[in-house]
């Protein structure tokens, strides 16, 4: 397949999970399904999927330990220039030492230390999310698979 279906494809799954999320929200009540890392997210997931920057344990995981980092540090530590500074440099070292590195999931201390973030955020955005995101991602994988495999 040329790479200009493919971008055209990546597209199009990047827009619908995100307008799903969108959507979702809208019609939720207190709810948060969306947050900026996750367009760059889409990028890795729709884009290169076959980076292991954009596999499903360094989607989720990532995400998940950057948030729980910046959710404690707001939480126990404060916000400060420094602190998130150190937040930050924590979680790129985490997910490099749990081998769940995305580079997306990097500025999520920034962005839950810089709007006060509580432990719920954990569940939505981050996690519920991070998991539609991949699903998405997995199921326009197979998608193409299906109806752009090369004939024998």
């Amino acid at each position: 397949m040329n790479r200009y279906l493919l971008a055209v494809i990546a597209g199009i799954g990047a827009s619908f999970t995100i307008g799903l999320l969108s959507l979702i929200e809208a019609n939720m009540d207190n709810a948060v399904l969306i947050m900026a890392p996750f367009g760059a997210t889409a990028v890795l997931v729709f884009g290169v999927p076959s980076s292991p920057l954009a596999q499903p344990k360094n989607v989720i995981f990532g995400h998940l330990i950057t948030a729980f980092i910046g959710v404690f540090f707001y939480q126990y530590i404060g916000v400060t220039p420094v602190t998130v500074a150190i937040a930050t440099g924590l979680g790129v070292t985490s997910m490099l030492v749990c081998k769940t590195t995305h580079p997306p999931a990097g500025a999520n201390p920034i962005l839950i230390m810089l709007s006060g973030q509580g432990w719920l955020f954990l569940v939505t955005p981050v996690l519920v999310g991070s998991v539609v995101i991949v699903l998405m991602g997995k199921g326009l994988q197979k998608l193409q698979d299906y109806h752009f495999k090369p004939e024998c």
